[in-house]
């Protein structure tokens, strides 16, 4: 499960740098790499939000359990 749990944490932060740099810069990476509103860009963000919340999920049965 812990590498599993990494791989998600991976995908989330390329997600928050790819949100940073749309913020600071105005430059969407993976609309770059891939093309405005494609498939392949309408799955890469998908995955990054269903890894999102599965890293919410990870952090609030951590503190539920009292694993710090």
């Amino acid at each position: 499960m812990e590498t599993m749990q990494k791989a998600l944490l991976v995908v989330t932060i390329i997600g928050a740098i790819n949100w940073g740099l749309v913020g600071l810069l105005n430059v969407d990476l993976v609309a770059t790499l891939f093309g405005t509103q494609t498939l392949l860009t309408r799955i890469v963000y998908s995955l990054v939000a269903l890894c999102g919340i599965v890293n919410i999920g990870i952090l609030l049965s951590h503190i539920e359990y009292g694993k710090d």
